[in-house]
């Protein structure tokens, strides 16, 4: 068994930061998915793949882990970049040139 250890992105359709402070544990998919052949849909063989933990820290899912002997592949997480800008800079006028 293969997991990954991340820490998710922020939803799109948030403004907010909130569910991005845990990191989560995901099986990596044992079989391909192929679509069934009755209705269509999409279907894998096994179901280890429906599975995600969620942990405090990335400490607590490396030593859940390694306990159980899974293997597991670790993201970093990326720094929120932050460009404090007031609202009234929306609107200022820049020449063409400084807007590159």
């Amino acid at each position: 068994m293969k997991a990954r250890i991340y820490k998710p992105a922020k939803n799109a359709m948030q403004s907010g930061r909130g569910n991005t402070t845990d990191w989560v544990l995901e099986y990596e998919l044992e079989t391909p998915r192929r679509p069934e052949p009755l209705m269509g849909w999409t279907s894998s063989g096994d179901t280890l793949n429906e599975v995600v933990m969620r942990f405090e820290s990335r400490e607590a899912a490396i030593s859940f882990a390694e306990t159980r002997g899974i293997e597991y592949t670790l993201a970093n997480d990326h720094p929120r970049k932050v460009k404090p800008r007031s609202y009234l800079d929306n609107f200022k006028y820049r020449p063409y040139e400084e807007e590159k």
